[in-house]
């Protein structure tokens, strides 16, 4: 008899790199490039701006882990997040975040993706994420805003406007142009 092992958390502990647990298997991630890694940089300063001036919640940067149990999925590593849940030292976060803000990398194009993407939102709905971006910097509708309450309409930010995370970061604004960086010729 063959014993079918799924991954653990403790195992996504001893992964390098970034990953998460999804179908009993550690999924490992690429790295990103310069630009999408420059808007979850950007993303995580807001929001952490925001999360000092309340008093409340936690900014989180890429390759942070939230821990969930879902019947599919035990973790999200998120390209920028806020969580409100306890703060949980050296270990992974406990529960989702209330929002996920996940950045496209070149990768991340085409039927397969865009069936990937849709699952992952999903899951970070079921998981209590209340709002999750999906930051696309090529396309002119820059941030598609998924909502818990309509996750089939994304409310749609482009250049030029200013974004928000209602209600998941009540109040906290950035604008989109914030998120790509201004090329200065040397």
């Amino acid at each position: 008899m063959v014993a079918n092992l799924e991954a653990t958390i403790e195992d996504l502990y001893r992964v390098d790199g970034k990953a998460e647990i999804v179908n009993g298997e550690i999924v490992h991630m690429s790295p990103t490039g310069a630009a999408p890694s420059y808007a979850s940089f950007r993303i995580v300063v807001s929001l952490d701006t925001y999360a000092r001036r309340i008093n409340k919640g936690h900014a989180v940067a890429d390759n942070a882990a939230f821990h969930v149990q879902l019947p599919n999925r035990k973790s999200f590593s998120p390209d920028a997040a806020y969580h409100l849940g306890k703060w949980t030292g050296m270990k992974f976060f406990e529960g989702a975040p209330v929002f996920a803000a996940e950045v496209r990398s070149e990768g991340d194009y085409g039927p397969a993706a865009e069936r990937a993407s849709a699952q992952k939102r999903a899951d970070y709905f079921a998981a209590g994420t209340m709002v999750v971006w999906d930051v696309d910097l090529l396309n002119e509708e820059v941030i598609k805003s998924y909502r818990i309450e309509s996750p089939e309409k994304p409310q749609i930010f482009r250049r030029g406007e200013i974004a928000k995370a209602e209600p998941a970061v009540p109040g906290w604004t950035m604008p989109v142009d914030d998120l790509f960086i201004n090329e200065v010729e040397n």
